[in-house]
């Protein structure tokens, strides 16, 4: 699969689960914006980033990229989103159909990549685990 169909499972797999937990989904038409799809509310809306995790056979975990990653026909350029750009990434291990539900300050403070290790590899869980499949985070 192609990074363009990968973050589609993701996005519609995320939509899934959003609506299966009662949520209000709303989809913006292209990709110009800075986030994906949003929840509603009351009024109120919630703007949520999807991200499709890969996984890394070398140092056995799932990790995704922290930044935007925008190509035009002779680059590929990321760069760090800002804490205005949405409220909350979610992230998707298709694998597993686990999610991580990560608050978009929390996201930021990575530098670049950010590693979900789902194995018990660890004398202590990664920063991450507190978000592993966290959707109370997602309250008004």
């Amino acid at each position: 699969m192609d990074t363009k169909i990968k973050a589609d499972v993701a996005e519609y797999a995320v939509i899934k689960e959003l609506l299966k937990k009662n949520f209000n989904v709303l989809k913006p038409i292209g990709d110009r914006l800075p986030y994906d799809i949003a929840v509603e509310k009351d009024g109120k809306l919630i703007k949520i980033q999807v991200k499709y995790a890969w996984y890394d056979k070398v140092k056995k975990l799932h990790a995704v990229d922290a930044r935007r990653t925008k190509t035009n026909r002779r680059r590929m350029l990321r760069k760090k989103y800002s804490d205005t750009d949405f409220d909350f990434a979610i992230i998707y291990i298709p694998e597993k159909e686990i999610y991580y539900i990560i608050p978009v300050a929390v996201f930021n403070s990575y530098a670049s990549t950010i590693s979900l290790v789902e194995e018990n590899k660890r004398q202590r869980p990664p920063k991450a685990a507190q978000y592993r499949e966290n959707w109370n985070l997602l309250v008004f």
